[in-house]
């Protein structure tokens, strides 16, 4: 697969599925190689490297767990070593911070093994796998963390999930500020609620749910993966270079 030595290179994680595999697609479409990570569904993420090459562009899958930040020296020794053996490179170039996982449990209910989960994964997670791999990030480059509507809008059942989301919000404008001399941008995309798999799939398969969320949307319907990837993928090109610091929340107008 040709790719320039001036290709950039995005590493998404949580890219195998769901909102990362979308973002992913439309990251190759505007012109970029992909290293997407998967926690456990190796074949789904072999099926999207497939998409991606299908492009035209260069990609290769890599297993992470982000919720176990005692593994990302060794992730981030493999990014390096596939640079090198793939691209014949030591850097990339942009870092989507998508993967995580949801959590339905009242504030009452809600169990110290299910907060820690959320910590690991939404914000200890990105917090040092950042860190461990910004060594490998070339000046000038791109983080793009995922958060949610649930950091402005509460509904209950996510105290838990939106607290983490909350503390990345406010984590991307630190990155932002300690990063700005490397030139590099970081931005905070909030999706509202999206038919997924995410948490069970009950934005997609409860009916009731979906049309609940529709009501409540300006543009009158549940929000779906090719809305958000875009909105990701736009940020790491040219055209949003100055674009720094940010929420942007994709929602449809969700709970305005």
């Amino acid at each position: 697969m040709p790719s320039s030595t001036n290709t950039p290179i995005a590493i998404v994680t949580g890219g195998s599925r769901g909102l990362g595999k979308n973002a992913a697609l439309h990251i190759a479409q505007t012109g970029s190689d992909v290293i997407l990570t998967y926690r456990s569904q190796a074949a789904e993420a072999a099926a999207v490297v497939a998409e991606i090459q299908a492009l035209g562009r260069r990609a290769v899958a890599l297993q992470l767990d982000v919720g176990d930040s005692s593994s990302f020296a060794a992730f981030a020794a493999s990014v390096k070593q596939v640079l090198g053996e793939q691209w014949q490179r030591d850097s990339f170039n942009f870092l989507v911070n998508n993967a995580g996982v949801g959590i339905h449990a009242s504030l009452m209910e809600t169990t110290e093994a299910q907060f820690d989960t959320l910590v690991n994964i939404h914000l200890k997670g990105v917090f040092f796998l950042t860190q461990k791999l910004l060594p490998l990030m070339a000046d000038g480059g791109r983080i793009v963390n995922v958060s949610s509507g649930l950091a402005r809008f509460a509904l209950p059942g996510y105290a838990a999930y939106g607290a983490m989301k909350g503390g990345i919000e406010v984590l991307t404008r630190y990155m932002a500020k300690e990063l700005g001399p490397r030139s590099i941008a970081v931005n905070v995309v909030a999706p509202g609620a999206i038919e997924t798999d995410f948490g069970g799939g009950a934005v997609r398969d409860n009916a009731q749910l979906n049309a609940f969320v529709a009501s409540q949307t300006a543009l009158g319907r549940v929000g779906v993966p090719d809305d958000i990837g875009g909105v990701i993928a736009s940020l790491l090109t040219p055209a949003n270079r100055w674009v720094n610091g940010q929420r942007i929340e994709a929602s449809g107008g969700m709970f305005l």
